[in-house]
C-alpha cells in the first residue's frame, strides 16, 4: 500500500470516529431532550393543580361564610322562638 493509501484509510477511519462520536452526543442530548420535555408537562400540570387548589380554598371560603351565615340566622331563630316561648 502507498502513502496515499494509507492517509485515506486514516481519514476514513477518522471519519467513522467522528461519526460514532456525533452519534453518542445525539443521544445524551435526545436523552437530555426528553427529560426536559418530561420537566415542562410537570410544571404544566404543576401550574393546573396550582390553580385548582385554588379554586377550591376559594370555594371552601366562600362555603365557609354561608355556613357561618346560616348558623347565626338558625341561633336568632331559635333565639325568637324561645323568647315567644316564655310569653
Amino acid at each position: 500500500m502507498s502513502l496515499y493509501d494509507w492517509l485515506t484509510a486514516g481519514a476514513l477511519g477518522l471519519i467513522g470516529v467522528i461519526l460514532v462520536v456525533l452519534l453518542v452526543q445525539y443521544l445524551r442530548l435526545r436523552e437530555i431532550w426528553m427529560g426536559l420535555s418530561r420537566c415542562r408537562e410537570m410544571l404544566r400540570w404543576a401550574k393546573v393543580f396550582e390553580s385548582e387548589n385554588r379554586e377550591l380554598k376559594r370555594s371552601l371560603r366562600a362555603e365557609q361564610r354561608i355556613s357561618g351565615e346560616l348558623k347565626a340566622q338558625i341561633d336568632r331563630l331559635s333565639a325568637s322562638v324561645r323568647i315567644k316561648e316564655s310569653e
